[in-house]
């Protein structure tokens, strides 16, 4: 795992022992003796901190007052304070100043690696994998980085929300929106071991296979939208889904600004699982011929068609599920 380090520390004998420690590890590492030269730092190469390590206890301005100050630069930084002793108070102000996380000194050299490890990955991915996946992540953080991946794609979008929004209130539909369909879909997509990528309006975007590779992602993606599916319709909240489902080969990794970051994927896979979603009735999934070929012949899936995605690429033939198991 590449990452560039901040590391601040008024002790040049710690400043020197970092260094030394995470460059063994490949990272990138930038120092500073203060406050004041951190922020220097940060708000001439944002783009290259992903970790900040920063001191409690420093002249000047202090380690929390260092973190809050980055933080309005650099949000999406994963931020760690370093300390020899500390107070119930000053644990508690520097949860609110946006801590992802402490490493006490003294600290053992493994333990540094695997915290640092630990509090970026959670707060890239936490939220977003079942913690299978995360656990998995801890021992193979490399899997984060660019590369190419052969991934299949989710995406779910609310048939007439348009005409839904229209008829509620804008508190009533919060509540169906959030404890009915981004909730619940959500839970369901991290039991079948996939990752939710992101939510578009009233979609969502769900990866199968990355950041961990696994086999059978194909029928994990079917089953999660079969499961979605049903669940939507038993609990019958006057909405319906519609799905759509691909898989290819695209480009994974961390993307984005200095301020916000994500996990995502990119290539033409990602176009025609959204494609295909917009193809699917209320209830219904539709898969592309790649995911169909993966998956177990007793799912019921009839031909549906030929999708022309783009000149430069070939016909995509796709597959039907109505929602009730019949085709």
């Amino acid at each position: 795992m590449k990452l560039g380090i901040l590391v601040i520390d008024d002790e040049d004998g710690i400043r020197r022992s970092l260094t030394r420690i995470l460059r063994e590890d490949g990272y990138t590492v930038h120092t500073a003796p203060n406050g004041e030269e951190a922020l220097t730092i940060v708000q001439n190469i944002p783009s290259n901190l992903d970790v900040i390590i920063c001191d409690l206890i420093m002249p000047g301005i202090d380690g929390i007052r260092t973190i809050e100050e980055i933080g309005k630069i650099h949000h999406e930084a994963t931020k760690i304070i370093l300390t020899g002793y500390g107070t119930l108070e000053s644990s508690i102000k520097a949860i609110e100043a946006g801590i992802d996380g402490f490493i006490t000194k003294p600290f053992e050299n493994k333990e540094l690696k695997w915290k640092i490890r630990e509090y970026y990955i959670k707060r890239k991915m936490r939220q977003f994998i079942s913690p299978d996946v995360f656990n998995e992540l801890l021992n193979e953080p490399a899997q984060l980085e660019p590369k190419i991946s052969l991934i299949t794609i989710l995406f779910s979008d609310i048939r007439g929300f348009t005409k839904l929004s229209s008829l509620l209130p804008p508190e009533d539909l919060a509540i169906i929106l959030n404890r009915y369909y981004f909730q619940p879909m959500s839970e369901i997509i991290k039991k079948h071991k996939g990752m939710i990528d992101k939510y578009i309006g009233d979609s969502i975007m769900a990866l199968f296979g990355v950041p961990v590779y696994q086999e059978r992602h194909e029928e994990n993606a079917v089953n999660c939208a079969i499961e979605m599916v049903e669940l939507t319709k038993k609990l019958n909240k006057g909405f319906h889904i519609g799905i759509g489902i691909s898989t290819g080969h695209v480009v994974t990794g961390i993307f984005g600004s200095v301020n916000k970051k994500e996990y995502t994927a990119f290539g033409m896979p990602v176009n025609i699982a959204a494609r295909l979603q917009k193809l699917a009735a209320p209830g219904e999934i539709i898969i592309s011929e790649d995911t169909k070929k993966a998956i177990d012949s007793s799912t019921p899936f009839k031909r549906g068609g030929v999708l022309e995605v783009a000149t430069s690429s070939a016909p995509v033939t796709y597959y039907r599920w109505d929602g009730n198991g019949k085709v």
